[in-house]
């Protein structure tokens, strides 16, 4: 048993799994479900970005050093976010300051955390691309997907500078937010089957 593969392939099925099931609850509105997935989404993702590094030529090693670093920080960001949710904030009475600085739905500095979580995963996922060679149709598919990924970290980290959340956040029900979550797992979602078919296939 290769076990190299068979740890990226579960971690590929994680994030296709999580990241449909993330998309269902933000249509359904179903808050503590989304937050719950998206506690499991970093480590498929983790895993995942880590068998593309082991696979990777020398000659890409700082790239996907880089991506699998990253892979990391995404990780410990999203996952004390949606952590906080499912426990302090979800089982605690907080007093007004406490609830506008951790409640994610304030638009506060939990919120402000996850865009910035989301933006170090669109950096790994540009460097794990980057360090790619792809074999086959579905690997530059996938490549590609990687890359453009990418381009989120500056939506992501630059946009919360603004302001712009938090004026959102005095009005309206959340729906243009979730339709744009809904897009982004329309995108992400083939980028975990994608890798699932590239562990699952046999590599030279």
């Amino acid at each position: 048993m290769n076990l190299n593969k068979m740890i990226s392939k579960v971690g590929s099925a994680i994030v296709t799994v999580t990241v449909f099931l993330f998309a269902v609850f933000l249509i359904i509105n179903f808050t503590m479900g989304s937050f719950f997935v998206c506690l499991i989404l970093p480590v498929g993702f983790i895993m995942m970005t880590a068998g593309l590094h082991n696979e990777c030529e020398s000659g890409r090693k700082v790239a996907a050093d880089t991506g699998l670093i990253l892979a990391a920080v995404y990780g410990t960001f999203i996952m004390l976010v949606y952590f906080s949710q499912l426990t302090t904030v979800n089982n605690e009475q907080l007093n007004e300051q406490a609830t506008k600085l951790l409640k994610f739905d304030n638009h506060g500095l939990i919120f402000n955390y996850d865009l910035l979580g989301y933006g170090v995963m669109a950096l790994s996922t540009f460097f794990t691309g980057l360090s790619m060679k792809p074999e086959n149709k579905n690997d530059k598919w996938l490549r590609a997907l990687l890359m453009i990924h990418g381009v989120f970290y500056f939506s992501c980290t630059f946009m919360p500078i603004t302001g712009i959340f938090a004026r959102m956040s005095s009005g309206g029900d959340g729906i243009g937010g979730r339709l744009a979550l809904v897009v982004w797992c329309v995108y992400f979602l083939p980028v975990g089957i994608l890798s699932f078919l590239h562990f699952r296939g046999e590599r030279s």
